[in-house]
């Protein structure tokens, strides 16, 4: 949805924060402000201060809950970055403390500041080092950032911790992928820990998820592997297959393990193992016809429909689950404004910005609260960013404030200021 926002607005750019910003002044900050990076030569243009004091204001204001807090560091570094290395570097750093953090608490982090690849090399090696063996699952993503950002610092302790989780039945296998290749294929580390992973698999139904990646592990390796390896490790994910539950995903597993190991092996050493092994058999003649995946569908909503509509949509909007309501009156309110309709557009964020404080009082783990609010922020900011950011600041919740705070900022780096 963001890409959308940003296509369809063009060259569009943004309008100053509030207060003192309408004027070119900067406004007052709450939280004392951080010393100036030692790394600016030159002055922050009015864009880039914009950026920086907003971001200030976000970081600042509290978030009681460690995963919102998490999500609110990772953004603002990101957005930060460019402009102010020295302020990112202190986001990065308390933000890859919370992700440990909630990893030894047993919680998958929201987002992962290790996977970005932007901690220092120093703390990413520290993660791993503190990480429990048990972990190494909820911390998958992190592992892999760090050991393609910093392998020097980092190959070593990752691939302790993945031995010491496959010995616990714990099979992270893109984490696993990622340390092979940095340990090369044929490595011997490799070569024994893709024996490890398929002798080990974790329980098929708790898993199934996984079945995609495992095939795409075995299809990745095989072929750096012995012929006998590559076969029994074929073999095995087979029979694992053959006692996940019948779906799409299962069978596209089941073709990928079984056209890799049919490649690595040769077409009648393939049969002949295949033949020595009943239930891998039956699992691969009865995988049944390539039948379509269903994705994650993206719930945003097409700014495109938005700017064919005509009329005034206020009526069938108020009918919508907030969710819904939310992400449409923002995308309305994004082609009202940008038809023209400056009073139109203001009406329809009044009702995407009331929408969105419903959605986050109203949030589970399962409904994703925070892409509500940064999706209508980025729509609203790019229409007007002094209205924009003053929408963010008054969400009734002080998490949410911050997450649209810095979806402002995202797009004033991005696109500039306009008004």
């Amino acid at each position: 949805m963001r890409k959308m926002y940003q296509c369809v607005a063009g060259i569009a750019v943004l309008g100053l924060g509030v207060g003192g910003y309408a004027q070119g002044a900067s406004p007052k900050l709450q939280a004392k402000p951080p010393a100036p990076a030692q790394n600016q030569s030159k002055a922050l243009t009015r864009e880039q201060k914009f950026v920086v004091d907003t971001v200030r204001m976000a970081v600042a204001l509290p978030q009681s809950d460690q995963q919102d807090r998490l999500r609110v560091l990772s953004t603002a570094a990101e957005v930060v970055s460019p402009i102010d290395k020295k302020m990112a570097k202190g986001l990065w750093s308390e933000g890859v403390r919370i992700e440990s953090e909630l990893v030894r608490l047993g919680q998958a982090p929201a987002v992962s500041m290790m996977e970005s690849g932007q901690a220092d090399c120093t703390t990413a090696q520290s993660f791993v080092e503190n990480l429990p063996e048990s972990a190494a699952g909820k911390a998958e993503q992190a592992l892999i950032g760090a050991v393609t950002v910093c392998p020097k610092q980092t190959l070593d302790p990752v691939s302790r911790k993945l031995e010491a989780a496959l010995a616990k039945g714990v099979v992270p296998p893109r984490a696993l992928m990622a340390t092979m290749q940095a340990q090369g294929e044929t490595s011997p580390w490799s070569q024994e820990h893709f024996a490890k992973m398929f002798a080990s698999l974790p329980d098929p139904h708790d898993n199934a998820a996984e079945a995609e990646n495992l095939a795409a592990m075995y299809a990745q390796m095989s072929e750096h592997v012995g012929k006998d390896v590559a076969a029994k490790a074929g073999l095995q994910m087979l029979n694992w297959l053959g006692k996940v539950e019948d779906s799409p995903l299962r069978g596209l597993a089941i073709r990928i393990a079984s056209g890799a190991m049919q490649q690595a092996l040769g077409e009648e050493a393939y049969q002949k193992a295949l033949q020595a092994d009943v239930v891998a058999n039956s699992v691969v003649q009865n995988a049944g016809p390539e039948r379509e995946i269903e994705r994650p569908q993206d719930e945003g909503t097409s700014v495109l429909e938005a700017m064919d509509n005509k009329g005034d949509q206020t009526e069938r909007l108020r009918g919508l689950p907030p969710p819904a309501r939310a992400r449409e009156a923002a995308a309305n309110g994004f082609a009202a404004g940008n038809a023209g309709n400056k009073q139109q557009a203001r009406r329809y964020f009044d009702m995407a910005f009331s929408a969105a404080d419903e959605v986050w009082d109203a949030r589970t783990p399962e409904t994703n609260a925070a892409a509500v609010v940064q999706e209508i922020s980025e729509a609203a900011a790019q229409v007007d960013s002094i209205n924009a950011l003053t929408r963010a600041q008054k969400l009734r919740d002080s998490s949410a404030q911050a997450i649209a705070m810095l979806a402002v900022a995202r797009v004033v780096a991005s696109n500039g200021l306009t008004k």
